[in-house]
């Protein structure tokens, strides 16, 4: 079955720093998709960043694009969230997902989700 951890959550000031991690398992990581997504309480849930796990192509979303970078590290079928320049408005359960044909920042596009890592700036 497929498995998808995330970890890295954590409460920081404004203008701190974060790294999530989501580490993948009964699932085939290379040549595939996985993102990031975050979601407050009564709001939508939102794409934040995906990686096409093959090649290493990202895309970012405009809220945070300049401050988040997505990476991955193919030897452990991991990947990651830096957050850097976080702001209030970032607080929110983060969630990574996994295949997504297309590799947008579309939820219904992904087809497993992990538990979800809280993070908090205030």
């Amino acid at each position: 079955h497929v498995q998808l951890v995330e970890s890295g959550g954590g409460s920081v000031q404004p203008g701190g720093s974060l790294r999530l991690s989501c580490g993948a398992s009964g699932y085939t990581y290379s040549s595939n998709c996985m993102g990031w997504f975050r979601q407050a309480p009564g709001n939508e849930r939102e794409g934040v960043a995906s990686i096409w796990t093959g090649g290493g192509n990202t895309s970012t979303a405009d809220s945070v694009k300049g401050r988040f970078t997505i990476s991955q590290d193919t030897s452990k079928n991991t990947v990651y969230l830096q957050m850097n320049s976080l702001k209030p408005e970032d607080t929110a359960m983060y969630y990574c997902a996994a295949d997504s044909h297309a590799c947008s920042l579309l939820a219904a596009s992904f087809a497993y989700w992990g538990q979800g890592t809280q993070v908090t700036v205030s």
